[in-house]
């Protein structure tokens, strides 16, 4: 698929897929007769996985550290899995940390609501 239909599939713009490129976070995209990109399902996946590493605040230093192990092979599959952990130990602590947030909220919404005068 070309970049235009590719942008459409992964919800991200042009632009940013020319970022990932530049980044190394989308190597050996292949190249139709043309010369243009011609993106791969697998291609779609990967973008879909960086697009939840984002979403979930991991560095993106990290998440070129993965792409770099990722595009070694299989000999950095426990090197890939640590950093998954590390950031899912941090991830986890960041929703404990909004869990509280969201609790101490809602009792201050209660303690007004008490204090309104009844109509």
């Amino acid at each position: 698929m070309n970049i235009k239909q590719f942008s459409q599939l992964s919800g991200i713009s042009s632009h940013t897929i020319r970022y990932y490129e530049k980044l190394g976070l989308l190597r050996s995209i292949r190249r139709n007769s043309s010369g243009y990109r011609d993106f791969s399902h697998d291609d779609l996946v990967w973008v879909e996985f960086i697009k939840r590493l984002k979403d979930t605040a991991m560095p993106l230093k990290d998440i070129q550290t993965y792409a770099r192990l990722r595009f070694e092979g299989d000999a950095t599959l426990t090197q890939r899995m640590d950093l998954l952990k590390q950031h899912a130990e941090q991830l986890e602590q960041k929703i404990n940390n909004e869990r509280d947030n969201l609790q101490k909220l809602k009792l201050k919404i209660a303690h007004y609501k008490k204090r309104l005068p009844v109509k």
